[in-house]
């Protein structure tokens, strides 16, 4: 007969410090990569949400039960739902960079890079509908500094310009490409209401990426 052992649950945020601080093996901490994992879980979590019921979905007591987190370390990481809401833009961002290493854009002109980028980007986006009308709307209204519009004219730059980065780009390039960027964003913001087709939406992007990328 098998002997059982009565055991007491520790609670979910005590369970969270005792990995954190626990030592590997070879005397590291496991700190820092079991931070990274529940900050990757939160986000998932977050953006399954989204994609289901848009940014009211993403009540912050349900993220942290979908990530399996303490609604008290789900704060630590993200002291509110816009920054939450941010993270995951990022992420989708990740993707698309990602995409665009592996894969770059080969057309011969600046414009046509530029416009590859910013379809694949809407193709992307596309396949979440309520998780991009979600993202889009929130961050035109957001309160709190996002990374969106730096990393999309980055972005930009880097294709259509043989990598000019932000630091590097004049005052004029970075408002030719931030310029593009701003019209892709409300492009997609009408296809999402319903107004625009991807055709109507890749037409424009192409007028405004030649009028303003040639030469640049």
């Amino acid at each position: 007969m098998r002997t059982t052992h009565a055991t007491t649950a520790a609670p979910s945020g005590d369970i969270e410090r005792a990995i954190d601080s626990h030592p590997a093996p070879g005397g590291h901490s496991l700190r820092s990569r079991s931070q990274h994992q529940r900050r990757k879980r939160i986000v998932q979590a977050a953006a399954a949400l989204a994609s289901r019921g848009g940014v009211e979905a993403m009540q912050m007591r349900t993220v942290a039960e979908r990530a399996g987190v303490a609604l008290g370390t789900l704060y630590r990481y993200f002291p509110s739902k816009m920054d939450l809401v941010v993270a995951v833009v990022g992420e989708e961002l990740d993707l698309l960079e990602s995409s665009i290493e592996r894969r770059p854009p080969g057309a011969a002109t600046a414009a046509s890079r530029a416009v590859d980028v910013l379809m694949r980007a809407t193709r992307g986006l596309m396949r979440e509908p309520e998780l991009a009308d979600a993202l889009i709307r929130s961050l035109i209204m957001a309160e709190v500094q996002t990374p969106f519009g730096d990393r999309m004219t980055g972005l930009l730059l880097r294709v259509s310009a043989d990598g000019l980065s932000i630091e590097d780009a004049t005052e004029e390039q970075l408002d030719l490409a931030g310029s593009l960027a701003s019209v892709w964003v409300q492009e997609l913001l009408e296809m999402l209401r319903g107004r625009r087709t991807y055709d109507q939406i890749q037409r424009r992007i192409e007028t405004a990426a030649t009028r303003l990328l040639t030469g640049i």
